[in-house]
């Protein structure tokens, strides 16, 4: 069965936009299950907050990063989560030698 355009509104700005035949070919062969649920220029939008960390939260990767004190070697180091203060927080470093035992 040939695709056909479709028209879909953005869930972020509202718009409608047009998801093309090609696209529609595109995503069945990289073998997605959903449609795209926003305009191009607001995926577009998205993916540069990421990049640059200007997003809602935080670093360029998307997440928040907290600042800690390694309890192996005292070095200073930045973790993705909220330490809770009831449980050690290891760096990277520590934390995988502390793993391969």
């Amino acid at each position: 069965m040939p695709f056909q355009d479709k028209t879909l509104k953005c869930r972020d700005c509202g718009q409608e936009f047009v998801f093309t035949a090609g696209e529609q070919e595109f995503y069945q062969e990289k073998g997605f299950q959903n449609e795209p649920s926003r305009c191009r220029d607001c995926r577009e939008s998205r993916k540069r907050d990421r990049e640059t960390g200007t997003g809602s939260r935080g670093n360029g990767r998307g997440r928040q990063s907290f600042a800690v004190v390694c309890a192996d070697c005292g070095a200073q180091t930045e973790v993705p989560f909220q330490p809770r203060g009831d449980r050690p927080v290891y760096c990277r470093e520590c934390f995988a030698a502390r793993r391969a035992i």
